[in-house]
């Protein structure tokens, strides 16, 4: 029970470290929430590329797994291997099946979403 109290705590301080540094990026700064979620996404690549976030996703789970730099990390790590399968080739087609169950998975989400709620236009 330890090891489990353990794990939720780090992810939880890893998680909300994530969303802490966004809130402040949105408070403190003129980024739009857009363009500070593609940067977690970059920075989840490069930090995936470079080898320095599978330490992060090995101590904090889903802490660092679940925010974008985590959908950024797998789609670095989609890459790697199948650049090292495919060749060159895999490079292209790495990031799409790495990340095809979370996209597949938001897209139906919207689907369902948009089949049982109306949108309407803010005023």
């Amino acid at each position: 029970m330890e090891n489990f109290l353990t794990a939720l705590f780090r992810a939880f301080v890893v998680g909300g470290a994530f969303c802490t540094v966004a809130q402040i990026l949105i408070d403190r700064t003129k980024l739009t929430p857009a363009r500070i979620l593609v940067g977690y996404v970059v920075a989840g690549v490069i930090l995936g590329a470079i080898g320095a976030y599978g330490p992060l996703v090995e101590f904090a789970g889903s802490g660092a797994t679940v925010p974008l730099t985590g959908f950024g990390y797998l789609i670095s790590e989609g890459v790697r291997d199948a650049v090292v399968k495919d060749g060159i080739l895999g490079a292209l087609k790495g990031p799409l099946t790495a990340a095809a169950g979370g996209t597949a998975a938001a897209m139906l989400a919207g689907l369902f979403a948009s089949l049982f709620f109306d949108s309407k236009v803010k005023d």
